[in-house]
């Protein structure tokens, strides 16, 4: 149960972090926020959440590759 724990703190919730500092709101607050959206919306917040996962994952991407460039 840690280990499941541990992964979706460092992973999913990767983007109510990312979204709290960039409005400046507490994350506690954006993941209340987002888990009465899904139930209100039937789900659909999860494909929004899903596609900004995905874009922070390809944002890091190419941090890394531009890095990894520059030290060439």
């Amino acid at each position: 149960m840690k280990k499941i724990q541990i992964f979706f703190e460092k992973k999913a919730f990767g983007v109510c972090s990312w979204l709290g500092d960039v409005l400046g709101i507490s994350t506690n607050v954006i993941r209340l926020y987002f888990i009465y959206a899904t139930f209100i919306a039937v789900g659909s917040p999860i494909i929004i959440y899903l596609s900004l996962m995905f874009w922070m994952n390809i944002k890091k991407y190419m941090r890394m590759r531009v890095f990894k460039d520059s030290l060439l």
